[in-house]
């Protein structure tokens, strides 16, 4: 059998992607496939088996750091240009790619793992229940869902970048010192070969270990995020960005799912005269065990009914036709599971209530059904065919399914079409959101009112509706509709056509109200992100009033903030009125829908950006996917702050990987934004911690040491300037072969690299006190200035340490060696502990340690010192006295602004 289906492919063309064209598809004849499809899985991975290690290298020497030191080590093969041996420097640079490749490979692997294990979960999911017939169009990547989102990227941090240009910083001096040493020779000679050298010579002013050392401390804060007890579950996805989670000024946030539960709970029916809460359900109970009581009575006609009988038959027919519409009217399939006592198949011939399950794709389709069965009418049984119902009495409800149009983003409403098999009466149900119900269904006075008043009161609102079909009706619509499906051109607007053709004067049977609770703590966390200093969006596909109360009852607008409402604009002289009269308002929260938010941005974006940047809170509601990734990248694009974005479901991955942070939720919609995003949390309250503790330290500790690195190189550069200098300018390097090695490794890597242990309030305080937060916003942690300061620092002990080992040796150039490498080693290792705010017991194993393999080392490296002058009195005492003149300052100046301009954090410590 041949199939052809020359539907196209909206969400291709919407995307921009490809042209569409029809699609051929043979049942029964795989054999006669003329063209090869996506594969259904979901696959996250940045690179494959191929791409790999080009892709890694790549994003490693695109930036000017690294390949800078790849120039470098290349440049030993020239004799003319070699310095020293070959392995200074291709050892530390193999070493530092070698760790990336490393980084990135397990990561690849653990996101392999985990779409594996999802691609499995869904493929158990398909077969679990026996065979599967159905015939699937768009697969994979070719899915509306994974269309409207981006494909994985390797995410570079702010703060990577800011190390990136000082690197750039200090290659111009490099540059300048070697011109400045030529200059110094008159350019004497081939001066063009000595430039070179001296680049060459004074390259540790730009440390490679730089790199390394901030690769490894990502992972160690990635290690230290995941082993967390307080917030479990956490998942670091991309190591390379835990310093991006310390300097976050927008959070854009879902709210379905992310801030609320999406455990729903229903709450309201609405049948425009009366309407029953929880508190009175027992009524609507009573209602619906009145009418099957009545049915199975089956009584004569009786005259004389009194004026309250019927109204009380009356109000229990509509509460009826309510019920009924909403236990047909859904997507919902029974499950039945073996609970140890009744086995599968018995549970499902006997509907067994205490077996039975109910799924579907959305929460909210659970909430009514499992409402309809708490009032007496329940969903026993479902299959592509038919629907059985049980009354209250126990007796057995069956309907045929006659048609299902699914609900979509673009229609907002579902309906069904089914037959009583009991009267043969044909009925169309249909329920959907109001703002395209109220066009639907038949005038009336009270829908608009009502949807808003259980909007307000932060209800998920649906209408439903019906309409009675006879049989001929029924037969013309289904020949109108076979023969739309079966069209060749614009066969989609055709059979909306033909079924809108049904939808019309429907008959209104109430609004349901279903509430979606709050996230445990959700209100503290918004508050304590929010006194950090970052405004939260809150981005959502619900309507205007459901949003603006979730908003309120979340605390993301407080109850002293004023809210504007902006109202429904349509062309631009309308959107240009209503920003004038949003511009007179001042600090408030911003209301927004997306029909009046694309208006805006069209027409005026530059303003319209302007003004909500300035609010405490935005809130944007009936907001598609697409919408939300262009909301997170104007942010980027007009204030230049971090974005970070948190979402639960697959619509919401698009917004996800647009920020510069990607938190996912994992919730009761899949792992979709959980599996795309760089971070993965369980709860949106362990957001607070993330931010507050992990962001924080983060930062802060690779600014610390990506600083101390580079005065360590600074350092010494500047002893090698001061030595050449002294020697005539001569392109000699200080220090040879395994001391250059040393020194950067196991001479003072430990202790240097301890410092992402380093913090300078505890995890308690800083969560107590979330301004602390808002001073790394600022970005005062590596600023110029404080580099600035760090380079003087390197320059005053590289000079002192230099010039007082020439002043203070004796007769031979081995002496100065051994003066001045020392005092450089244990320069070092005070510095470090002048660095240190809180001390850890492994920060003093790294000193230790490093200097006892210095000690014991020097009984190797008599080839560069003399070990009989290291054991005397005379070293000791010049070697003390250097390190106190290069140290003691420094110590003495710490007190003194510790004394009298103290930190903010120290205050909080002391």
């Amino acid at each position: 059998m041949k199939c052809f289906f020359h539907r196209c492919c909206e969400c291709l063309r919407c995307c921009g992607r490809r042209d569409p064209r029809p699609r051929t598809v043979w049942l029964g004849h795989p054999e006669k496939r003329d063209q090869r499809y996506p594969r259904n899985v979901i696959n996250n991975q940045k690179y494959n088996f191929f791409t790999f290690l080009p892709g890694v290298l790549f994003n490693q020497f695109k930036y000017f750091f690294n390949l800078y030191f790849l120039l470098l080590a290349c440049s030993q093969f020239v004799v003319e240009m070699r310095l020293g041996a070959l392995y200074t420097y291709w050892v530390p640079l193999g070493f530092v790619l070698a760790v990336t490749v490393i980084r990135e490979a397990t990561e690849e692997i653990r996101c392999y793992m985990r779409d594996k294990e999802v691609n499995s979960q869904i493929y158990s999911k398909l077969t679990a229940r026996g065979t599967v017939v159905g015939v699937v169009l768009y697969t994979g990547r070719e899915l509306r869902s994974v269309m409207n989102t981006s494909n994985p990227r390797s995410k570079i941090g702010l703060f990577d970048l800011e190390v990136n240009c000082l690197t750039k910083i200090l290659f111009g001096a490099l540059v300048v010192v070697s011109l400045v040493m030529v200059a110094l020779q008159h350019f004497a000679g081939r001066w063009y070969l000595q430039i070179i050298r001296f680049l060459l010579l004074f390259s540790n002013i730009i440390p490679i270990s730089l790199r390394v050392n901030l690769d490894m401390g990502k992972i160690v804060y990635s290690w230290v995020i995941r082993r967390d007890s307080k917030i479990p579950g956490t998942v670091v996805r991309s190591s390379t960005i835990p310093e991006q989670l310390g300097r976050i000024s927008y959070l854009l946030t879902d709210k379905t799912g992310t801030l609320t539960q999406n455990e729903m709970v229903f709450k309201r029916l609405h049948l425009g005269t009366v309407a029953y809460g929880l508190d009175s359900m027992d009524e609507v109970q009573s209602h619906i065990f009145s009418i099957y009581t009545q049915q199975s009575q089956d009584p004569p006609a009786v005259k004389g009914l009194t004026l309250a009988t019927k109204v009380r038959k009356t109000m229990s027919s509509r509460v009826h036709e309510a019920v009924k519409a909403i236990a047909l009217c859904h997507n919902v399939t029974p499950v039945y599971e073996s609970n140890g006592v009744t086995d599968q198949a018995e549970a499902e011939r006997h509907y067994e209530d205490s077996c039975r399950v109910y799924q579907a794709s959305s929460p909210d389709e659970v909430a009514l059904v499992q409402w309809t069965e708490s009032v007496g009418l329940t969903l026993v049984g479902r299959d592509q065919s038919s629907v059985q119902l049980r009354t209250p009495g126990g007796h057995i409800l069956n309907f045929t399914i006659l048609q299902i149009f699914p609900f979509t983003y673009e229609s907002k409403r579902m309906g069904i079409i089914v037959r009583d098999e009991s009267t043969g009466e044909i009925t169309f149900y249909m329920k959907g959101a109001d703002v395209v119900m109220a066009g639907i269904v038949q005038y009336n006075d009270w829908l608009e009112e009502e949807c808003g008043n259980m909007a307000r009161e932060g209800l998920r609102v649906l209408v439903v509706a019906k309409k009675s079909l006879t049989e001929e009706q029924y037969q013309d619509f289904e020949a109108r509709y076979v023969q739309a499906k079966l069209s060749v051109h614009d066969r989609s607007l055709k059979v909306a056509t033909v079924i809108e053709s049904l939808e019309m004067e429907m008959e209104l049977l109430c609004l349901t109200g279903v509430e979606d609770q709050l996230q445990t703590d959700v209100r503290p966390t918004l508050e304590t992100l929010r006194n950090a200093g970052i405004k939260v969006w809150m981005l959502t596909g619900d309507k205007l009033e459901t949003a603006t109360c979730t908003a309120k009852n979340a605390h993301l607008v407080t109850r002293t903030q004023d809210i504007h409402i902006f109202r429904l604009v349509t062309n631009r002289g309308e959107a240009h009125l209503e920003l004038n009269a949003f511009r007179r308002k001042h600090d408030c929260a911003l209301v927004i829908s997306g029909d009046s938010l694309e208006m805006c941005l069209k027409y005026y974006e530059y303003e319209f950006m302007e003004l909500a940047c300035q609010c405490p809170a935005v809130v944007c509601c009936r907001c598609a996917p697409t919408q939300k990734a262009q909301i997170v990248r104007l942010l980027q694009e007009r204030t230049g702050k971090l974005t970070c974005a948190v979402g639960d479901g697959g619509n919401d991955v698009s917004m996800i990987q647009e920020a510069d942070c990607g938190v996912g939720v994992e919730g009761k919609e899949g792992k979709q934004a959980s599996l795309a995003a760089d971070f993965s949390i369980t709860q949106f309250k362990h957001l607070g911690r993330l931010l507050m503790v992990h962001g924080r330290n983060s930062y802060k500790r690779s600014a610390a040491l990506s600083q101390f690195v580079i005065h360590r190189s600074l350092c010494i550069s500047t002893m090698q300037a001061v030595f050449s200098s002294v020697f005539y300018f001569a392109s000699v390097p200080l220090y040879q072969g395994f001391l250059i090695i040393g020194y950067s490794t196991i001479y003072t890597m430990f202790p240097v690299f301890s410092l992402v242990l380093d913090k300078d309030v505890k995890s308690e305080v800083a969560m107590l006190y979330p301004e602390l937060y808002k001073d790394l916003l600022k970005g005062r942690p590596l600023s110029y200035k404080t580099f600035l300061i760090w380079v003087l620092i390197s320059i005053y002990q590289g000079s002192i340490i230099m010039y007082g080992a020439l002043l203070l040796f004796e007769s031979e150039f081995v002496h100065i060696v051994a003066i001045s490498f020392t005092s450089l080693i244990l320069t070092e290792l005070l510095m470090v502990a002048l660095t240190i705010q809180t001390w850890h017991w492994l920060m003093i194993v790294a000193e230790l340690l490093s200097l006892s393999c210095y000690i014991a080392s020097l009984v190797f490296l008599h080839e560069f010192i003399d070990v009989y002058f290291i054991a005397t009195l005379s070293f000791l005492w010049k070697v003390t006295v250097i390190t106190l003149v290069s140290c003691l300052p420094l110590y003495v100046l710490k007190y003194l602004r510790r004394r009298f301009s103290p930190p903010s954090y120290s205050k909080l410590t002391s």
